[in-house]
């Protein structure tokens, strides 16, 4: 990602807790970069808070009291990692000359929608047949 995430992330680490934290951290020294008027800086705030909100909500599923308040905090994990994909597609059209880093960036907001999605798809099929034992 333009030397934003590190060789172990290139390396599709699966450490969520890490990987979470360095898209987070990826997307804010990215937003650094850009420049702010009216127009840009609802967007970046926008996207600095869904990226992070990533790694936050992932963090919260970890310590969750129960199976369910796990699995509500991995969906939230997913919803956030939607909207981050919206608000770069967003900064994509504003900042046309950004569009590689931003395609990168959305690469992996992608990545780990589908891996929140395949966690919660896990759970509901685990939740299912367990109620038709």
């Amino acid at each position: 990602m333009n030397n934003q995430l590190d060789n172990n992330q290139t390396k599709r680490s699966y450490n969520l807790e890490e990987r979470t934290a360095k898209f987070g951290e990826a997307v804010i020294l990215f937003c650094k970069t850009l420049q702010k008027d009216t127009i840009s800086s609802p967007l970046i705030n926008q996207l600095v808070r869904s990226a992070t909100s990533v790694g936050a909500n992932y963090m919260e599923a970890n310590g969750a009291s129960s199976k369910k308040d796990f699995q509500n905090k991995i969906y939230i994990c997913k919803k956030e990692a939607q909207e981050t994909k919206h608000w770069l597609r967003m900064l994509a059209t504003y900042f046309p000359e950004k569009k590689a880093t931003l395609t990168d960036l959305w690469k992996e907001a992608q990545e780990l929608t589908l891996i929140f999605q395949k966690i919660t798809s896990s759970l509901k099929l685990k939740t299912n047949s367990l109620s038709l034992e």
